[in-house]
C-alpha cells in the first residue's frame, strides 16, 4: 500500500474550514493516507479487517462486504483529491496533540454513511520519503533549470546586441525588450520564495 502511495501526487484538500495537502491510497486489502498542514503530518495505514470493524461500530445499519466500504471510502476521497468533491459528502476534522481525525458524512445504498480516519503523527522516515525527498528532487531539478535559462537568456542577450551591432532594427518596435538583468531576477525570485514560506 505504501509503496503505491509514492506514486500519488499531493493534492490541496480542506476539511471543514481547515486546509490541508493530502495524498491516498486505496486497495482491496486496505489503505493509507498521508496528511500535511505543511507543520505536521499525520497518515493512518488500515487493514481489511479493520475496516470491516470500524465500519461496523459506525454503520450499524449497513451490511456490506469490507471491498463495497473500501470502494465507497476510495469514492468519497478520490474525487476529493482531484478537485472535485462530491457535494453530498461533507468533512470535518478534530485536532489533538500529534493526532488527526477526519469525519466523514456522506451515504451508501440509500443509508448514512460515516467514517472517521484515526491519523496518527508520521514517522521520520515516512516524512521524509513521502515529502521531504521529493521536494529536495523537484529543488535540484528546478534550479538546474533555472540555470539553464539564464544561461540561454544571455546568449539571447548577446545574440541580439551582436545584430543591433550589425545594423538590424526591429520592424515592430512593441517587441523591444530589455537586457536580462541576471542578479535583480534571482533577488526578486528569492524575495518571492520568502514570502511563500510565510
Amino acid at each position: 500500500l505504501e509503496s503505491s502511495l509514492l506514486t500519488q501526487p499531493w493534492a490541496s484538500v480542506c476539511f471543514g474550514e481547515s486546509a490541508f495537502i493530502a495524498k491516498a491510497s486505496f486497495r482491496d486489502s486496505g489503505y493509507v493516507l498521508l496528511i500535511s498542514d505543511l507543520s505536521s503530518i499525520w497518515y493512518e495505514s488500515v487493514d481489511a479487517e479493520a475496516v470491516g470493524q470500524r465500519s461496523k461500530e459506525l454503520n450499524k445499519r449497513l451490511t456490506a462486504h469490507v471491498s463495497s466500504f473500501l470502494h465507497r471510502l476510495c469514492s468519497l476521497m478520490c474525487p476529493l483529491l482531484a478537485g472535485q468533491p462530491d457535494a453530498t459528502t461533507s468533512f470535518s476534522c478534530h485536532r489533538t496533540p500529534g493526532r488527526l481525525s477526519v469525519h466523514v458524512k456522506s451515504e451508501l445504498s440509500g443509508l448514512p454513511f460515516y467514517w472517521d480516519f484515526h491519523c496518527s503523527a508520521a514517522p521520520v522516515e515516512m516524512v521524509s520519503r513521502h515529502l521531504v525527498r521529493p521536494l529536495m528532487r523537484m529543488s535540484l531539478a528546478l534550479q538546474s533549470q533555472l540555470q539553464e535559462v539564464t544561461s540561454l537568456l544571455l546568449q539571447k542577450d548577446a545574440e541580439i546586441e551582436d545584430y543591433r551591432e550589425s545594423g538590424a532594427t526591429l520592424s515592430r518596435d512593441r517587441l523591444r525588450t530589455e537586457p536580462f538583468q541576471e542578479e535583480t531576477f534571482l533577488q526578486n525570485f528569492m524575495a518571492e520564495v520568502r514570502r511563500g514560506a510565510k
